[in-house]
């Protein structure tokens, strides 16, 4: 990996390309980033960047944590996060990271917690075909249906689609584009979808996939 950084979701909207044709984007505002700590192989085992993004008050961080922040020499961060680049000794402690790190056409892969829904059903959860409306099938037409079996082995096996908790978790969706960097506002606009809610933090990073390509 050889750039990442921590951002916000504003929200999502559109520009247009050069032929006139409408993009759906949605904008970051992507840091700046403060290095917050080095890991080395010789310290720790492996070699990482803990990158800090969004400023808050000193006394609503710990003790211990207000002495991180103090030894980076930086203002204490509402996020952290470790990256680990191909070129760590590129970077010191109290450096900022910008968006202009990132620059229109690159392939990245965005990390976000995705928007919490509750405890829903299996066909909002899992896609469900619902049952027929009509000739006796019942008040049952988005039940999920039969989910064990008979006499052997008598049981319902693990891992079966059934309704429950939907949302609220880690996603990460790849290979999205980056449309346009706006290096000055430190915005950067990723053409689709990214996961969570307008102003939910997202961690980008570069595509595995294009890489690996």
């Amino acid at each position: 990996m050889k750039k990442g950084i921590i951002g916000k979701k504003i929200g999502m909207t559109q520009i247009f390309d050069e032929k006139g044709a409408v993009i759906p984007v949605t904008v970051i505002e992507a840091g700046p980033c403060a290095v917050t700590q080095k890991k080395t192989v010789e310290n720790d085992g492996y070699a990482s960047v803990q990158l800090g993004y969004g400023d808050m008050k000193a006394q609503k961080v710990s003790k211990p944590m207000k002495g991180h922040f103090d030894k980076a020499g930086t203002a204490p961060k509402k996020s952290l996060h470790e990256f680990r680049f191909d070129d760590t000794e590129a970077y010191s402690v109290g450096d900022l990271v910008k968006a202009d790190v990132f620059a229109s056409g690159d392939k990245v892969d965005v990390t976000a917690v995705s928007k919490g829904k509750g405890y829903a059903g299996v066909i909002k959860r899992w896609n469900f075909q619902r049952l027929k409306e009509s000739h006796g099938t019942g008040p049952v037409a988005r039940h999920g249906g039969s989910n064990g079996s008979n006499s052997d082995p008598s049981r319902v096996f693990p891992g079966m689609k059934m309704a429950g908790h939907l949302g609220a978790e880690q996603v990460t969706v790849q290979n999205l584009t980056v449309a346009k960097v706006d290096a000055e506002n430190n915005l950067i606009a990723i053409r689709g979808a990214v996961p969570g809610p307008n102003g939910g933090i997202v961690v980008i990073r570069d595509s595995v996939k294009a890489a690996k390509a």
